[in-house]
């Protein structure tokens, strides 16, 4: 009979931790030193944009939802 042996790496708590700890630093500095972000005014211009936004798509499901209900309530009261 052949026995076969397989190795299986076993980590310890300690590599574990380091490897956690380099993601950690590694992420700060991409996010101090890598990634460019808005100014202030960019910023700004981006949320008056997302609000605008929001507030058109809002005024068109609203006139969806009144055009549905008015057609629904014609619907039943013409059953009647």
């Amino acid at each position: 009979m052949i026995r076969v042996r397989i190795l299986v790496p076993v980590h310890t708590e300690i590599e574990k931790m380091s490897k956690v700890s380099e993601y950690v630093k590694e992420s700060y500095i991409e996010l101090t030193q890598k990634v460019t972000w808005p100014t202030w005014r960019e910023l700004q211009n981006s949320a008056v944009l997302v609000l605008i936004a929001a507030f058109i798509i809002a005024i068109i499901i609203m006139v969806m939802d009144q055009s549905i209900s008015f057609l629904v309530k014609q619907f039943y009261s013409s059953l009647t």
